[in-house]
């Protein structure tokens, strides 16, 4: 887990779920004048791009707040939360909350939400009553093009991941604490039919092809470019900032078969040090103003709010992939079934 010091003194979207909380939440008490507070600690699973762009814009706006970010992976950083329950460190966190995570949090996390969520579709709308869905995660292939060019190989989805070639040459989080992986694994199971057969048979010949399984959700991305492995199966922003960053040497696959994305937000920490920085925090990044401004800074994510405007210059447009629908309940109702199942077949072939 990497952690580090933010202090600054600036000058001034296609899934299917029905929302199971309507209205805005309780009322955000953030005061209209500034003062927020001078601390604010926000553990996050989100890139450094997306980190430095929020601190400059949040910073804008409220010029006066030192931030302390801790990165983390989902699972790395909602167990610390809980086990810090009677003298809680953070005050928000942000990203590797997803829709599909149902109400598995309500304890660590204070049931608020942003001033701005009747703003959103039905389908962005929080799922639980204290997530405030900010951006969308879409899955992707990030693939590695000078060591698919050796390969003799064009890869277009997930049909070609089962070829021999690729074998110990694919990585992939761990779905058990990454939600970049259970994001791709949902996905999957998505394409080729939730309750069938196929999709575990499919899963079963892509694990038995000597699949690498990681800690930590950066590798699938990172690794790639750095010639590590052939393909990672990871998310947009990860991918894209690489690209943003100058990369040529990979490029992001939609799978041919099917590509969809979840939902992902921020929350507030129960009992947090720091509430009016955190909710002010979590009001900006729902805004059109923050999202507005988020966007176009990162060009790497797709926001929520309607009413923002902004430009991804390194996203292709939705008319341009194949997407599929996933059924987030049944997702959310099936998770420990869907990963015992998955770490029986990892087991197998480990």
């Amino acid at each position: 887990m990497k952690r580090f010091i933010v202090k600054f003194v600036c000058a001034a979207l296609v899934l299917a779920f029905t929302a199971a909380c309507g209205g805005g939440g309780t009322a955000s008490s953030v005061p209209d004048d500034g003062s927020i507070g001078g601390t604010l600690v926000l553990y996050s699973s989100m890139t450094d791009n997306d980190l430095d762009n929020l601190v400059a814009g949040f910073g804008a706006r409220y010029p006066d707040v030192n931030i302390e970010i801790v990165n983390g992976s989902a699972g790395e950083l909602t167990a610390r939360i809980a086990a810090e329950a009677d003298n809680p460190q953070a005050d928000l966190m942000w990203g590797g909350l997803n829709i599909a995570d149902g109400d598995i949090h309500s304890e660590i996390f204070e049931h608020w939400l942003s001033d701005f969520e009747n703003d959103l579709p039905a389908s962005y709308r929080s799922p639980n009553g204290f997530y405030s869905m900010t951006h969308l995660s879409t899955i992707v292939l990030c693939v590695n093009t000078e060591l698919e060019a050796e390969l003799g190989m064009n890869i277009t989805g997930y049909a070609d991941l089962l070829d021999p070639r690729l074998h110990g040459r694919i990585v992939i989080p761990d779905p058990n604490s990454s939600s970049s992986a259970w994001n791709n694994l949902s996905n999957i199971l998505t394409v080729f039919g939730q309750e069938s057969e196929e999709a575990w048979e499919y899963i079963e010949e892509f694990l038995a092809n000597g699949v690498v399984v990681t800690s930590s959700s950066s590798v699938a991305f990172r690794g790639v470019a750095d010639g590590e492995y052939v393909v990672g199966l990871t998310y947009e922003d990860g991918a894209s900032t690489l690209l943003k960053a100058g990369a040529t040497n990979i490029r992001m696959v939609y799978p041919e078969e099917g590509a969809s994305a979840f939902a992902f937000g921020a929350a507030v920490v129960r009992g947090a040090n720091n509430p009016n920085a955190a909710k002010a925090m979590v009001n900006w990044l729902m805004s059109p103003e923050g999202q507005t401004y988020m966007g176009n800074a990162l060009g790497t994510l797709r926001f929520t709010n309607p009413n923002a405007e902004y430009v991804s210059p390194y996203l292709p447009y939705d008319h341009e992939i194949t997407w599929v629908t996933r059924d987030i309940p049944w997702l959310t109702e099936n998770r420990p079934v869907i990963l015992d199942r998955w770490n029986e077949i990892f087991m197998r072939h480990n």
